[in-house]
Parts: structure tokens; C-alpha cells; sequence
């Protein structure tokens, strides 16, 4: 401990503890003085500056002395960032989305600038970063980062199906198909998913419902090969990837109700973004690439200027 100092001369404010610990009466230092005015003033002074006093008045609160506000201040930044964007704006405002991606610069530009356009507008569905989400009825929204599109993965096909949205159709079969048949044909739909179309056409135990497949309005949509029809938005049935559950009894359930096609259909719908005037013809342009650039879109015809 430290040595004991002899305070008994020092005048106290009477408050003394022990005898040995007191509040003695000495002055801060000089410096702490001139720090505790020098704040006291800077106090006052922003709170003259700056709107912060509320007060009894028509606006509700002291407004200041500098006219600061933090829309001013935002509008000030916004100008700066318009400024930067400005020459990339006006150069996409013209162009294709194919266009776009030929030019390495405003691909770079639209794609940064996409990402708050998807944030906003398209991750409520198709999850952050376009890795869909899932409901309980299978995919609710599709991944966007694989090569698998139901209506084509072209930069053209993306940006028309932001424009006009997409909606899915597929006829339900009940009562059109007994159970029996029902049962079939998802047996062999999922065989072909998990085998392949050539080895599910050469098992005999799916052969009923390969009849039933090639007999009733299947192919139709979905072709003979049953790989679908962008034209048409109608699934490939010889991949793995599944729109809705992919287990035999979700398959029995879509092939039975259908796809938007009453109560108890799956449920397949984007809205058009150009319809609901949520998006101007630029940021459809930016989100397309966007899209476009998650890695799964397919190679596109040559670029139109």
C-alpha cells in the first residue's frame, strides 16, 4: 500500500470518512476548467446551430440558426451519387439488356445497382441472392442461380418474364384420369426424374403409366420427350428439379388439381413489374442482368444495339 500522507491541514467540505479519506476543498486544474467552459459553449452553440430545442411553435421545434436538415443533407449526398451514375444512366436508357451485358463497364455498373433493385423487389420470393424458397407445397418461388428455366434463360427471355410476369398453367386431371391412371402416371413421371427417360420407358413397372403419358394430353405440353416447352412454361420431367414436391404423393397431387386451375392447385405466379408500374424501363433493364448474371443464364443470340 502507499504510504500514508499527512492531510490534516487541508480544509475539507466536512465530509471526512475514517479520519483518513475526505472531500477536500482544492480547485481542479487550470486545463479542466477551460475543458468543462469550452464544452458548455459548444453546447449551446449546436444547439443554436442545429434544430434541437423543442419549442411552442407552428413547426413544433427550434428549427436553428444554420437551416441543417437531414433531408437537405441527403438530398446534397444524392445529388453526388447522381452525378456519378449519370453518364451510366443515360447510356442503358437506350440500350438492350443484351446490350448491356456486351459492354463490360455498364454490366459492372448495372449489376452493383441491380442488387438493391432485386433486395427490394424480387427477394421477398426468390430468397437473397435468388436461391428460391420453399414452401409447403415444394418450391414456392424457383432458384434463379441454376440452368434450369421453365421459360428460357436468354437475357431476353428474363427481362419479358419481369415485364409481363409469368403465370403458370397446367389442367388438373381428376375426373379426367381415374385414381388408378393417376397413380400410373406419377410413377412414372418420377421414374423418368430419377432414371432417366430411356431407362423409365424400359422398366415394366411404369408401364401403365407410360401409356397413360403418351395416350392422354401429356405431351401435349410437355412433349414426347417430356422435357417441356419454354414457349409454354412447361416443366422438364426427366431432370431433378421440381417446381412443387417432387415425392410420388406430391406428383399425384399436381398431376390431379393442376396448376392455378382452382382451390386446391399448386400455386404459380409472378406479377409483371412493368404492369404494376413499381419499376421504370431501366431498372427492369438492371434487374434482368442482374438475373441474368447469378451464373444460370443461358448463352444468348448475338447482341442488338
Amino acid at each position: 500500500m502507499s504510504d500514508k500522507h499527512d492531510a490534516s491541514g487541508v480544509p475539507t467540505t466536512g465530509h471526512v470518512w475514517d479520519d483518513d479519506l475526505g472531500d477536500f476543498t482544492n480547485q481542479p486544474p487550470k486545463w479542466w476548467m477551460l475543458g468543462l467552459t469550452a464544452s458548455a459553449i459548444w453546447c449551446v452553440v449546436y444547439c443554436l446551430f442545429y434544430p434541437s430545442i423543442p419549442v411552442s411553435n407552428a413547426h413544433g421545434f427550434f428549427k436553428g440558426i444554420g437551416g441543417w436538415t437531414a433531408i437537405n443533407e441527403m438530398e446534397a449526398d444524392k445529388s453526388v451519387v447522381d452525378e456519378v451514375r449519370g453518364k451510366y444512366e443515360a447510356k442503358l436508357k437506350d440500350m438492350t439488356p443484351a446490350a448491356i451485358l456486351a459492354d463490360s463497364e455498364l454490366t459492372e455498373y448495372v449489376t452493383r445497382s441491380g442488387k438493391v433493385l432485386f433486395g427490394d423487389n424480387c427477394a421477398a420470393c426468390h430468397g437473397t441472392n435468388g436461391v428460391g424458397t420453399v414452401d409447403k407445397q415444394g418450391l414456392f418461388a424457383p432458384i434463379l442461380r441454376d440452368d434450369d428455366w421453365l421459360y428460357g434463360g436468354k437475357i431476353d427471355d428474363i427481362h419479358t418474364s419481369i415485364v409481363g410476369g409469368r403465370q403458370g398453367v397446367m389442367t388438373p386431371h381428376k375426373g379426367v384420369l381415374s385414381d388408378q391412371q393417376i397413380d400410373d402416371v406419377a410413377q412414372y413421371v418420377k421414374a423418368m426424374s430419377e432414371e432417366g427417360k430411356d431407362k423409365a420407358d424400359a422398366d415394366s413397372a411404369v408401364a401403365a403409366g407410360k401409356k397413360v403419358f403418351m395416350e392422354s394430353d401429356c405431351t401435349a405440353c410437355h412433349g414426347a420427350d417430356a422435357k417441356g416447352m419454354q414457349a409454354m412454361g412447361s416443366a422438364n420431367l426427366t431432370d431433378k428439379v421440381w417446381r412443387f414436391d417432387g415425392s410420388l404423393e406430391g406428383i399425384k397431387k399436381t398431376v390431379a388439381y393442376g396448376v392455378n386451375a382452382g382451390p386446391d392447385a399448386r400455386i404459380a405466379v409472378m406479377p409483371s413489374f412493368k404492369a404494376a408500374g413499381k419499376l421504370s424501363d431501366a431498372e427492369i433493364k438492371k434487374l434482368a442482368v442482374y438475373v441474368y448474371k447469378f451464373g444460370g443464364g443461358q448463352a444468348d443470340a448475338p447482341v442488338a444495339k
